[in-house]
Formats: structure tokens, sequence, C-alpha cells
């Protein structure tokens, strides 16, 4: 775990404490042990789930530096990356993982329990669905997604489940800048409006990563998110 203590001083400027890197630790074996059953990550050994999963889920540092969310909301968290490093990093952060596959939301309720984190929801559900519930829309702070859908359609959505005057964060590779530009369109429609384009680099990674950062400036549309499939199927 040196080395991830070490890059994670050096990239974000964050000091590990020995509490947190146990969590890690815990949380990097329960990962690999449930991995062994189950399809949670394609991403198997230490050293990538350390970097493509660990430094990649402290990067969202880059877009709000000092000043964390106080509600937090990861969709398609898949196997918990990045809620649940984010939610190891701030304890007080109220933290909402959304994940419409059960087996990943069984692993990620798992997790959560036996690393005793407070203020912690994992939902199985649809994007589309929870942004139309009344307790989720408008409601967070931040809405965070990575490797889940291209930027038009994933602003639809996290930006309705973001409350105006918070913002959006999309991981994505060297596709980035191309996708935020065909994406302007969607972000006007949802209520959001492009505010940077942040580049990631982590140690031993060869491949492009961004972070784009949109502003939520106006309330969204109540007809969005569209139903279930739609916005996939029909990009703004």
């Amino acid at each position: 775990m040196e080395s991830l203590v070490h890059a994670a001083q050096q990239l974000f400027g964050i000091h590990l404490t020995g509490r947190q890197v146990l969590a890690f630790i815990t949380f990097e074996n329960e990962l690999l042990a449930w991995s062994e059953k189950f399809n949670l990550t394609a991403i198997r050994d230490v050293e990538g789930i350390r970097t493509k999963h660990f430094l990649d889920s402290f990067s969202c540092i880059l877009a709000w530096k000092e000043i964390p969310p106080k509600r937090l909301i990861d969709v398609g968290t898949g196997a918990g990356f990045p809620g649940i490093p984010l939610k190891i990093l701030y304890p007080s952060m109220e933290l909402t993982l959304v994940e419409s596959v059960g087996k990943k939301t069984s692993f990620c309720r798992h997790v959560v329990e036996i690393l005793k984190l407070q203020s912690v929801e994992v939902l199985t559900a649809r994007a589309e669905e929870v942004g139309q519930m009344p307790s989720q829309r408008e409601s967070y702070d931040w809405a965070v997604a990575r490797a889940v859908a291209n930027l038009p359609v994933l602003a639809e959505y996290l930006l309705p489940l973001v409350r105006v005057g918070g913002r959006m964060i999309a991981q994505k590779g060297h596709s980035a800048p191309a996708e935020a530009h065909n994406a302007e369109k969607a972000f006007r429609l949802l209520g959001g409006q492009m505010r940077s384009l942040l580049p990631v680099a982590l140690p031993g990674v060869a491949e492009e990563r961004y972070l784009v950062v949109v502003d939520k400036v106006a309330a969204t549309p109540l007809m969005y998110p569209r139903k279930p499939g739609y916005p996939a199927k029909s990009p703004l």
C-alpha cells in the first residue's frame, strides 16, 4: 500500500491515515475474493485495483478541491467506484450508490457493512428511475459517474439529481473533449452548463483521462430523465 499512499499524496494532496489505509486493504481483499465468484470488475490484480480504481476515484478531488460534497450520488457505481473510496476519504459525507445489477449492489452493501460506513444508501435501480424519485431528485451537491454512457446520455442520468448550484462529474477517457462538445445541447436542455475539462494523470496509465465538470444552473424540466432506456436509444 506504500505506493498508493505516496501517489495519493503526490497527485492529489491526500494524506491517508492508518485507519483509511486499513479500510482500503479490506476493500481490496473483498473485491478480489468476490471477483472469483462474480463478474464485479474486469480489473482483478492488486496494482490495477490501486491505480485504476482507488487512485482514479481520488481524482474527483481535482473538481471540488478543498470543498468536498456534503451529499454525493454515484450513478452506475458497479463495485463501488468512485463512491466508496471517496466515502473512506470523507467519512461525514452522505453518499448514495446507484447500480442496476443486484450482485454488484450486494457487494457494495457488504463493503459498507464491514467497513462500518455511516450515511450510505445503496439503490438497486436504473438511473432514470432514481432521477424521478422525489426523495432523490435535485437533492445532491455533486453527482458522479464513470464509464457508464456517452456524455449526452450521462448528463440525462446525472443532472436531474443535482440541486441548482451543484455540479456533475463525468470520468472519461480520450473521447472526453469531443463528447463534451457534442453534449452542449443536452447540458442546456437539462439545466447544465459546461464548466471545465480537467486532465487526469495516473501512474503507469498511458490512456488519456479527464474529468468533465458541469454546473447545474437551472432546474431540470420534469420530463427528464425519460423512461428507462430512452436516453440511450435517443440521446438529447
